[in-house]
């Protein structure tokens, strides 16, 4: 417990910065009509969900708001299975990007290590519709670095710690957005 609680407090230290800046590229997208991807194997996979779901439910609930566009492209097991199958699970998330994906977009890629063949290969679908990628990854940024107009590292090479920082990053980010959404609405 002590290394992660040690992990916490370097996260606020050395992310903050981009913590605001990702809420502010979010925001911007959503105000001008866009929507949040969020894809991730594994933990990630299951962050990918839980974040989507702040983002169109609510935060807080004793704040209610208005829905946010995003959607986590870890859930349609259908579709997953399908193309998996046929074509391999490499591509899963980049089908659904070119798919699903629009211009003016955010896509938040999450691997811990970086390197994630799937969510590498979203990101760089991504890039080719013009779709602006939020990478969150540990500190070893991998292959998913090049493709990303901002990379969150979380400060450990620790799987576990890792997936901690990204939910709490996710958290402070969806706070950040919501704050900026209701200053639009003002």
């Amino acid at each position: 417990m002590e290394r992660g609680a040690e992990v916490a407090n370097q996260l606020e230290k050395s992310c903050s910065g981009q913590a605001v800046q990702a809420a502010e590229m979010i925001a911007n997208s959503l105000k001008a009509g866009g929507k949040v991807m969020f894809c991730g194997n594994g933990g990630s996979a299951g962050d990918s969900q839980h974040l989507a779901a702040e983002f169109v439910a609510t935060l807080d609930h004793t704040k209610p708001r208005a829905g946010l566009a995003a959607l986590a492209l870890t859930t349609d097991s259908s579709f997953i299975t399908a193309y998996s199958n046929d074509f391999g699970f490499e591509g899963i998330f980049a089908r659904q990007i070119e798919a699903l994906g629009k211009a003016g977009d955010v896509l938040v890629a999450i691997s811990t290590s970086g390197n994630s063949k799937n969510v590498v290969l979203a990101a760089k679908a991504a890039v080719q519709k013009n779709i602006t990628v939020i990478g969150m990854t540990g500190n070893k940024q991998g292959a998913l670095h090049d493709s990303c107009d901002l990379v969150i590292s979380a400060p450990s090479d620790i799987t576990m710690h890792i997936q901690e920082c990204h939910i709490a990053l996710g958290h402070a980010i969806t706070a950040a957005v919501e704050i900026l959404m209701a200053k639009t609405q003002d």
